[in-house]
């Protein structure tokens, strides 16, 4: 069956996601990019998953590190996630200037975060252009419990359907 692109676009775009930035890191390389795709996949063990586009910095690192992140950002604070829609620039205990700092893992956790996620990799699945990563997680935090977290619908910014030209 023959679907219009813009309707599977306008319909897939109607999906509630919450937003993030996965913090990845292989080595003594670091990164961390703004995603809406993730979901808790088990409740014993607790499992969660991040679909990650197989051309990604994050999806390399993921797969070579062995680990991922996932911290949650207040919902009135959403001008960070344009800064993570390309790779970051690591310095010294930031990643683009945003503190940053290792739990479980060694995969980065942002001192903003009002909670954050920390997640050995346990499997993976590449469905065409991305990869779902499913990450047992081994430890987590809340830095503020009464926020919201942000989800794409506070922003302007539109992710899924089918692909557009100069997806990441």
């Amino acid at each position: 069956m023959d679907l219009d692109a813009d309707l599977v676009n306008r319909v897939t775009w109607k999906i509630p996601n919450a937003l993030a930035l996965v913090g990845s890191r292989s080595g003594e390389e670091w990164n961390a990019m703004t995603t809406s795709w993730i979901t808790q996949l088990s409740m014993d063990p607790v499992i969660i998953g991040v679909a990650v586009d197989n051309t990604a910095v994050t999806h390399r690192l993921i797969s070579e590190g062995g680990s991922f992140s996932v911290n949650l950002w207040d919902a009135t604070d959403t001008k960070v996630f344009v800064k993570f829609s390309k790779p970051a620039r690591h310095e010294e205990g930031t990643l683009n200037g945003r503190e940053v700092r290792e739990e479980a893992t060694g995969a980065p956790i942002f001192a903003e975060a009002i909670a954050w996620l920390d997640c050995e990799l346990r499997s993976s699945t590449d469905f065409g252009t991305h990869t779902l990563f499913a990450g047992e997680l081994v430890a987590a935090g809340i830095h503020d419990d009464d926020a919201r977290a942000a989800a794409m619908s506070d922003t302007r910014m539109k992710y899924g359907g089918v692909p557009r030209g100069g997806h990441r």
